[in-house]
Formats: structure tokens, C-alpha cells, sequence
């Protein structure tokens, strides 16, 4: 099977074929640094993050671009209200994004552009469009001319007479769904020189100018949340189109984390910051967390879901841990046909995630017939397959944030050793009540006992209702 995306543009799943043969170029829109990340913003980062991580495995040299936007009005506004330098405000939040994403095991981009470091591609951009006769300067504002491009709507689908840009109306501007390219100085703010006066960008031109900058004036793959489509990413095509680029020729498009129905948003009150869930979960099972639905689909987020996704984490983590403990290691295999092909299918992570712990009932169940190099084999596999998803349980990177469980795990052992041999010398004196007793009082305590032919074990049980 070849590897096939949905394509926002088309509407369609399509093969993936890149312009140059064995390179893929991916632009993934990055955060907008007004203030800390919630799982919202993080949910994109991971799930393309994935995307990275498999384009890789199937042989491809991946340039993977983020950009980070450090000036936008709601920087500056949130800096003005609390007395702060704009700059300081947007570089400390920057920070906090990549801090999160280094938490959750998101691979470091290929290069990670700031919008304020790319003024003079911008202003490049802006005089080709004025020159192309796609743009005009008002009163120092430049503005997108969006009737001068007939192809405007071809992402979103929307229909010129619809359009809202969402924009204040200005002085001089010829048509209210005309889009800002540049925006004239106001006191206080910063601003740069410009042949139309001193200003700062509008949002759209920043992706459009990085992009070209890093990928080429064409490039295989557009990344972004749902929510950009329109007008963030409409606006950046029909800009870089209208300047003479190709831009890109795929677009994905994940789903939001909703609450109660509703897209998490800082301006609705309903987030869940990284940090707090980092007090719930470890980062592995954060990242499970939020890429174990299809990266198009809603993640309705909720205490118990989020719990339900750590606890099968956590099972898959137990069966690779016994493995590498009984063995001595467990190294990375390769992974499954039905695997390949489910992440071949449009990056289909539940159907991988079925894959993955199918195979892990299969090796528990080995392990407990004694069959220890089959139980590798598929630990080996689970490895492989965990390791493309980005929550391998043996990554050094989890190491630290394993450290105390492992320390748990290790007085519990030597605890509940005793206990063994107390039960293990009652069985072979067939003083049935009390290796029962033992067994029982482990149980409470949420501790189950297997025997196997190498003797008895112990694992934390899972909570009712888990697969096992």
C-alpha cells in the first residue's frame, strides 16, 4: 500500500508523491506566543509530529519547518496590560511551547522561524504582490486585493459573497473582505521601515514568507489545526499563488480538543494547560493521550478519558518492561504489515493502536507459557511500532520521567519478594489457606500474582473495565 492523505484542498485522499523523489518538506503552522500552552495547542504538535516520524521510516530526508509568531496583537495587548516588554512577553512563552513539546517527545524542527526575524522577506513578498497587481498601499496599510484573485476559496471552500475576515474597516481599504498584508505604525508599538511607511506585518504574509524562505517557493506539505483553514491558511495560499509560487501541494488539517462539545480556546475559559495535566499523567501517556484518535477527528476531552488512555498506555508499557526484565533487553524490531498499512491510510493511529496491543495480548500470553523468544519478538515489534507513534516505553527520553515509578517498583519488589516465598513455601507444603490468604491480601492491595513456569509474578493490576 502506498502512503495516501487527505488533501484539504481536493477534498479526497491522495497518494503521496513528492516534488523531489526521496525528500519530503513539511510547514507546520507553530504557536502564536501570547501565553502558556494548552492541550489544545500541543495536539497539533504531536499528531504531525507522527507524521514526521513515519515519513522518515519510509525512507524519506524530511525538512520539517514550525514557525513560532512573536508579534500579533494579542501579544502585544496581553504585554501592555501586565507592563512588560512585548518581546520579553512573546520569548517567554515561546519558552513555555517548547518546553511542552520537548516534555511530550515532539522532535525538534528542522528550523523553527520567528516571524520578527523575517521582516525583509516579508516586505519582499508584499512589493511582488503590489507589482502583480494583487495588492495596494492605503494610508500606510497594504492590503490583499481578494477580488484580483479568482481562485480565492479554493481551500475553505467559501464563496467570495461570504467571506468575513474578520477585520476592523479601515480608511482606504476598497473591499471589507480584502485581507491586511501590512500593518501602518501606532504609538507604542514596534515597527519596521518599509517603502510604505513604518508598521508591522499582518498575520498572513509571516507563513508565507517563511515557508518560501526555508522550503522553496513550492514545497510538499502544508500542517496546520482546523481552525486555520480560514481565513489563516486561505489567506496564505492565494498571497503566495497571486505572488507566482507554488507553495504547497498537500494540505492536513487536524481536529480540535473540545470540552463539553465546545473547541478549547483560551477566550472561552475552557483550557487544560500542559503543566496541570503533567500533575495527572506522565508526559509518555499525555502524548498517547492525544494522539491515539485520527488526527482529523474531535478529542473529546474529559478526567476519564485521559485516564482510561494512561492506564492502556501503562499496559502496553507493563508487557515491554516484564519482556526486557525476563530477557535481559528487548531491542527495536520492525513493525507489523497491518501497522504499515494502517498509518499508510491517511496516518490511521487506531487502527495501528489495535495493532499494537493485539500484539501485546500475544506476547503477555507467551510470556506466561514460558515462550520467552517469542515474547521478544513481540515486544521487539511493539518497540518499533510505539517508537514511529513517538511513546516507545524503553526511550531514554521517558527515562527521566520513569525515574520514580522505577524506584517504586523497585521497593514494591522487594516487599512483595517476601510475600512470594510465603506463598510459593505454603503451595508446595499444600497449605492451600494461606498461599489463598496471601494471594487475596496481594489483590486488595491491587497487586496481581500470575504463575508461570519460571514461578510466580506480579504486576499492578489494571483497573476494571481495561483491556487486558
Amino acid at each position: 500500500m502506498t502512503l495516501r492523505f487527505y488533501d484539504t484542498a481536493t477534498r479526497a485522499v491522495r497518494e503521496f508523491t513528492p516534488l523531489a523523489p526521496g525528500h519530503a518538506s513539511v510547514y507546520l503552522c507553530g504557536a502564536t506566543v501570547q501565553g502558556h500552552p494548552h492541550i489544545g495547542h500541543v495536539r497539533s504538535g504531536v499528531a504531525f509530529d507522527v507524521l514526521r516520524r513515519w515519513l522518515t521510516a519510509a525512507g524519506y530526508d524530511v525538512a520539517f519547518v514550525r514557525n513560532v509568531t512573536d508579534i500579533d496583537d494579542k501579544i502585544l495587548n496581553k504585554a501592555a496590560d501586565a507592563g512588560r516588554p512585548w518581546w520579553e512577553w512573546a520569548a517567554t512563552y515561546e519558552r513555555s511551547f517548547t518546553a511542552a513539546y520537548d516534555a511530550l517527545g515532539v522532535l525538534p524542527p528542522s528550523a523553527e522561524p520567528r516571524a520578527t526575524g523575517h521582516i525583509t522577506q516579508m516586505v519582499e513578498l508584499i512589493g511582488r504582490l503590489i507589482d502583480a497587481g494583487h495588492a495596494y498601499a492605503a494610508a500606510g496599510d497594504v492590503y490583499f486585493d481578494v477580488r484580483s484573485w479568482g481562485e480565492y476559496g479554493a481551500l475553505s471552500g467559501h464563496r467570495l459573497d461570504d467571506v468575513h475576515q474578520g477585520e476592523s474597516v479601515a480608511a482606504g481599504k476598497r473591499d471589507p473582505r480584502d485581507f491586511t498584508l501590512w500593518k501602518t505604525a501606532k504609538p507604542g508599538e514596534p515597527s519596521w521601515p518599509t517603502p510604505w511607511g513604518p508598521g508591522r506585518p499582518g498575520w498572513h504574509i509571516e507563513c508565507s514568507a517563511m515557508a518560501e524562505t526555508y522550503l522553496g517557493s513550492a514545497f510538499d506539505i502544508h500542517c496546520g489545526g482546523l481552525d486555520l483553514v480560514f481565513p489563516h491558511h486561505e489567506n496564505e495560499l492565494a498571497q503566495s499563488r497571486a505572488a507566482g509560487d507554488g507553495f504547497a501541494q498537500y494540505w492536513l488539517h487536524n481536529g480540535w480538543v473540545t470540552m463539553s462539545g465546545e473547541k478549547m480556546s483560551k477566550s472561552l475559559g475552557n483550557v487544560v494547560s500542559v503543566p496541570a495535566m503533567l500533575e495527572t499523567v506522565r508526559p509518555q501517556e499525555l502524548r498517547y493521550y492525544l494522539g491515539s484518535a485520527h488526527y482529523r477527528s474531535m478529542l473529546e476531552y474529559s478526567a476519564e478519558a485521559l485516564q482510561e488512555a494512561a492506564s492502556a498506555y501503562r499496559s502496553i508499557e507493563a508487557f515491554v518492561t516484564k519482556t526486557a526484565e525476563r530477557a535481559g533487553e528487548v531491542p527495536i524490531g520492525t513493525w507489523t504489515p497491518a501497522f504499515a498499512e494502517a498509518l499508510d491510510d491517511d496516518l490511521s493511529v487506531p487502527k495501528a493502536l489495535a495493532e499494537i496491543h493485539g500484539l501485546r495480548r500475544e506476547g503477555n500470553s507467551a510470556l506466561a507459557a514460558g515462550e520467552l523468544d517469542k515474547a521478544v519478538e513481540a515486544a521487539s515489534s511493539v518497540r518499533a511500532m510505539t517508537s514511529i507513534l513517538g511513546v516507545d516505553p524503553l526511550d531514554p527520553h521517558w527515562a527521566s520521567g520513569s525515574a520514580d515509578a522505577s524506584a517504586e517498583r523497585a521497593a514494591l519488589d522487594l516487599l512483595i519478594a517476601d510475600d512470594l516465598e510465603l506463598r510459593s513455601a505454603a503451595k508446595a507444603g499444600k497449605d492451600w489457606p494461606t498461599a489463598d490468604r496471601i494471594r487475596d491480601r496481594l489483590a486488595r492491595a491491587g497487586v496481581e500474582v500470575t504463575d508461570t513456569p519460571n514461578g510466580p509474578e506480579w504486576s499492578i493490576a489494571q483497573p476494571e473495565g481495561t483491556e487486558k
